[in-house]
């Protein structure tokens, strides 16, 4: 895994909606994990929240795909490190949003009805709160990247 750029970006040019929580619907992970739909904030309750900040990073990491599940435990490893430093510097409602659904533990107990190995690191994904991450960048489908968005004050 390897960050590819970090930038800075005004939270009105964040796009909230339901299409991407549709689109979940779709995804075999759908209810399976905490960081999704209908585990995560509904769009709308995320609309409100994404509007009370000011200002959002957004990160770009590449990463081997032949190691994905590894890999994606790596971005969300380093979101939840970026979080944490962004509190230390006095943003105190930096929160981290995950690139799909949550996979820090290789064998998730909340799939199977049992609780959460990590309910305190858990977030939830870009797409379970509706971010339409289309309006952010354009998406290359030939790459091989992940991106994860950190809400910061």
């Amino acid at each position: 895994m390897q960050v590819l750029w970090e930038r800075e970006i005004p939270v009105d040019t964040i796009k909230v909606s339901p299409r991407p929580v549709w689109k979940c619907r779709a995804c075999p992970m759908y209810g399976k994990r905490p960081s999704c739909p209908p585990h995560a904030p509904d769009w709308k309750e995320a609309r409100e929240w994404v509007g009370s900040f000011k200002r959002a990073i957004l990160v770009k990491f590449e990463i081997d795909m032949n190691d994905f599940e590894n890999e994606k435990r790596k971005v969300l490893l380093w979101l939840l490190d970026k979080e944490r430093e962004l509190f230390r510097e006095g943003n105190f409602y930096a929160m981290a949003l995950f690139p799909g659904n949550c996979n820090l533990c290789p064998d998730c107990p909340f799939e199977r009805g049992e609780p959460c190995r990590m309910p305190e690191k858990v977030r939830p994904s870009v797409d379970a709160v509706g971010i339409e991450l289309s309006s952010l960048v354009e998406i290359d489908f030939s790459e091989s990247v992940l991106y994860g968005l950190i809400m910061v004050e």
